[in-house]
């Protein structure tokens, strides 16, 4: 006996409404019941983890610091996913936009000027998108799997990030910790609000992801991407090309990853050291699905995200537990939003094998 999809041969619209917000229960639930066999109150920890961050003013810049991020690369990965194309490798387009948008500040440090910080948010862009262009690239020339080669891209930028910043950029007044010159005040993003640190990333994420869901809904390039998507063979025959496809979107998931690496440099950190992301590439695939690919339900999917995060860190304090419980809540929820997504579009089907001799009886 095996265990078989079989396509529905029609699919429920409100199924397909509810699916994250039922992958979003079941993550509590289970949740929970991690919580319990930690040997914590599972509604004493809930709260901690998702109620208590939302209580103060502070936390509600962090929360908006930290789904910035997660809002700009979700949405250039949306486009790359509908489009299919499978760029995984986000995190790496995140270091290398932080690190050429900061060639500025840190080789020039003594350059005060108000042109520094559009140049540096710029130069971040063409960084994510052009290390973004190398699976491109392998993938159209070679027919390379761009799931694996931006995959392995991602950990060359971290390492050339890491011997950066122990090397050639290390500030030397810094008492020999591995990270640059604190960048000068005209290159850091200025804060939206004077009640807390939110930056300006948030205001770019909220307004290209209503940029990307105005070209998906009402341009011919979001036609574009939708065909392709769907099938290769009837994109052809309405005159549009895959492999032009394989470029565009993944140089425009770069430049946004790239934005947004930049972004949290300048408005977040100020300098350049070896961490600069909780792995925010990673959980921006989670985003994009949570969000259905749909760049307005990706600004909401951040928040969420974003609040596993703060939550994580709120939860260490409150009730001691550790930082990699949000880990774990990403994982769930990535685990539910695919599962409920697959038995939305299949259903399971026993499968028996026929006994031996039977064709012969």
């Amino acid at each position: 006996m095996r265990i078989e999809l079989q396509r529905r041969s029609e699919v429920s619209r409100l199924f397909s409404l509810v699916s994250p917000l039922l992958a979003l229960v079941l993550t509590l639930f289970f949740g929970g019941i991690m919580f319990w066999t930690l040997g914590k109150n599972p509604f004493d920890a809930l709260y901690s983890f998702f109620i208590e961050p939302l209580l103060e003013v502070w936390s509600l810049h962090e929360l908006a610091i930290k789904a910035a991020p997660l809002i700009l690369i979700g949405v250039g990965l949306s486009i790359c996913y509908r489009s299919n194309n499978w760029n995984i490798g986000a995190e790496g387009q995140f270091t290398i936009g932080a690190i050429t948008g900061s060639i500025l500040p840190v080789l020039y440090p003594e350059w005060h000027s108000p042109m520094i910080l559009p140049l540096m948010l710029v130069m971040g862009m063409i960084g994510g998108a052009l290390y973004a262009g190398i699976p491109a690239l392998l993938k159209t020339r070679f027919n390379t799997n761009e799931i694996l080669t931006s995959l392995m891209l991602v950990y060359i930028a971290q390492l050339y990030l890491d011997w950066l910043v122990r090397g050639p950029w290390r500030d030397p007044q810094g008492y020999n910790f591995p990270q640059t010159k604190a960048f000068v005040p005209e290159a850091v993003l200025p804060e939206v609000l004077d009640s807390g640190r939110a930056h300006l990333a948030i205001v770019f994420a909220i307004v290209v992801a209503v940029a990307i869901w105005f070209m998906m809904r009402f341009m011919l390039k979001g036609f574009e991407v939708t065909v392709l998507g769907q099938s290769e063979r009837a994109g052809r025959f309405a005159g549009f090309s895959a492999r032009r496809m394989v470029w565009f979107s993944m140089l425009l998931s770069g430049a946004l990853a790239g934005l947004a690496g930049i972004s949290e440099v300048s408005g977040s950190i100020g300098h350049v050291q070896p961490s600069i992301s909780p792995g925010y590439g990673f959980t921006a695939i989670i985003v994009a699905f949570l969000g259905r690919l749909n760049p307005l339900g990706i600004i909401a999917s951040g928040f969420v995200l974003a609040l596993t995060y703060l939550g994580g860190e709120a939860a260490q304090l409150s009730i001691g537990i550790s930082d990699k419980v949000s880990r774990v809540f990403q994982g769930l929820l990535l685990f539910f939003v695919l599962s409920c997504d697959t038995l939305i579009h299949y259903r399971l089907r026993l499968v028996r094998h026929p006994a031996p001799g039977g064709a012969h009886a």
